[in-house]
């Protein structure tokens, strides 16, 4: 007769959709990375910056960090990063000495659409196995699983599907 272990009892890991979103998320972001370096020259962070900085500027830090999904820490790390390679322009803010304002040069505007487009492209080779339905449904239960985890920081213009992939 077999013995059955507590172990036999579980599910295999990879039926857990939280296991399976790690797995895309961690492919989407390497082929991403490369594909970010590849055509526009940024590593993945910088390029995720630069695209909410181009939708949402003027941007502070801790805007720009929701806006992109990264730690503070990150998010200043990257837009320090932008502002050397003369993408983005960083001011003082008025009414907040210690504050700063991000805003894309002219530069940094024809990447940002250089990235949209890349966003685009990297969109359609990760979903292009669903239909346009499927996407659109897809997008819809994600919008509601980001809602249900109480994700009121991000902008709500982040969590639309057609935004779904900022990668």
């Amino acid at each position: 007769m077999p013995t059955h272990t507590a172990r036999d009892a579980l599910p295999d890991l990879e039926r857990f959709l939280t296991y399976r979103m790690h797995v895309v998320n961690k492919v989407s972001d390497r082929d991403s990375n490369r594909a970010y370096q590849e055509t526009c020259g940024l590593p993945l962070g910088e390029a995720r910056c630069l695209a909410a900085i181009g939708r949402y500027a003027p941007l502070s830090v801790n805007d720009l960090a929701r806006a992109a999904n990264l730690h503070k820490g990150q998010a200043s790390r990257s837009a320090q990063a932008l502002v050397e390679r003369g993408l983005v322009i960083k001011q003082a803010c008025e009414g907040d000495a210690r504050g700063v304002v991000l805003t894309p040069t002219g530069e940094g505007r024809a990447l940002y659409a250089r990235i949209v487009a890349l966003i685009a492209r990297r969109n359609d080779e990760i979903f292009g196995c669903l239909s346009t339905q499927e996407q659109a449904q897809l997008g819809a239960m994600l919008d509601r699983v980001i809602a249900h985890m109480g994700d009121t920081d991000a902008h709500a213009e982040t969590r639309t599907s057609e935004n779904m992939a900022l990668r």
